[in-house]
């Protein structure tokens, strides 16, 4: 059911879709539906949304927002990042609270993958 005035769907640009598919399948299990040789979308993901056919990349040196996954095992689902041809853009590094990376998919976008699994918990 879609939510008045809530966030409905996200869009990423990406120079080859059907690489973007092929690494979001590898690393997350996502599925696609296509509609059209330029888009593409995904459901059931944490967030609806798809890939656009675009020459231009989503990096937060461009300003971009930066999409979060979770991971109950940070250094698995780096390892996956980057057997499916996915660049680790910033190692796993700390941030109170928790522990994350961040990684380019192989259109050059920037995301990250966060987790509180082994993070040092601030005293109260």
């Amino acid at each position: 059911m879609h939510q008045h005035e809530k966030i409905n769907y996200v869009e990423f640009p990406a120079k080859d879709i059907e690489a973007a598919k092929a690494f979001f399948t590898a690393v997350f299990g996502w599925r696609f539906e296509d509609y059209g040789p330029e888009h593409t979308a995904f459901s059931n993901e944490g967030l609806n949304g798809g890939f656009f056919q675009s020459e231009l990349t989503a990096t937060t040196e461009n300003g971009s927002a930066l999409i979060v996954f979770y991971s109950k095992d940070l250094e698995q689902t780096q390892a996956k990042v980057e057997r499916a041809g996915g660049s680790i853009i910033k190692p796993i590094f700390p941030f109170p609270g928790g522990r994350r990376f961040h990684f380019g998919d192989p259109n050059g976008n920037e995301y990250a993958v966060w987790s509180d699994v082994g993070a040092e918990v601030p005293p109260r």
